[in-house]
């Protein structure tokens, strides 16, 4: 297993929808094994193929339930359903997310409180999760990746300027801007 440099907003890996997996191979398997020693590397609590340069429908989560139990997990070419958006502005406090391709920074963002989320697993066996809350946060930001949307993306208008300056003072918002966990004094 490797720790994978991640890519930062601007290369157009993360802006690019991500096509299917065809097969799971050997290539497949290493790669989620890659993925979860960069996500915990980070740290994380999601990554999606495209922010490790690989534009694959595939992303890895990890979590704690409410009985504080650890899920960690691999879904390959995910479906989302989620429960319609509460209308208004998001609480700074309460629905503030973070990204590992726009690190060190976090902005207040609405998003659905209940999703589905079905796929296959690396073995092929059906995957279907159903959660609220700040795990159904994770599993939208992760889905987002896979067609080519960043959180900074959805953004106000103001705070995605913000996110837009911030981007040009620190050199991202181009092809092959990355950073690498570990090494690189970065945090998402």
């Amino acid at each position: 297993m490797a720790v994978l440099p991640i890519r930062i907003m601007g290369d157009p890996v993360l802006h690019s929808p991500a096509a299917p997996v065809e097969e799971v191979t050997d290539e497949i398997r290493t790669l989620v094994a890659d993925m979860y020693e960069t996500m915990d590397a980070a740290p994380g609590v999601g990554l999606a193929a495209p922010q490790v340069g690989v534009g694959l429908r595939i992303f890895t989560y990890t979590y704690q339930d409410d009985e504080g139990a650890e899920w960690r997990g691999e879904i390959i070419n995910p479906e989302l359903w989620m429960t319609p958006l509460i209308p208004g502005d998001p609480d700074e406090d309460e629905e503030s997310e973070g990204c590992l391709s726009f690190p060190g920074e976090r902005f207040p963002l609405r998003r659905s409180e209940r999703v589905r989320v079905t796929g296959t697993d690396l073995e092929g066996r059906p995957v279907s999760i159903e959660v609220d809350g700040w795990r159904a946060r994770i599993l939208q930001h992760e889905f987002d990746h896979l067609d080519g949307v960043l959180y900074v993306d959805r953004l106000s208008d103001s705070d995605w300027k913000t996110t837009q300056k911030i981007a040009r003072k620190r050199g991202w918002g181009r092809p092959g801007a990355s950073w690498l966990p570990g090494v690189d004094d970065l945090e998402g």
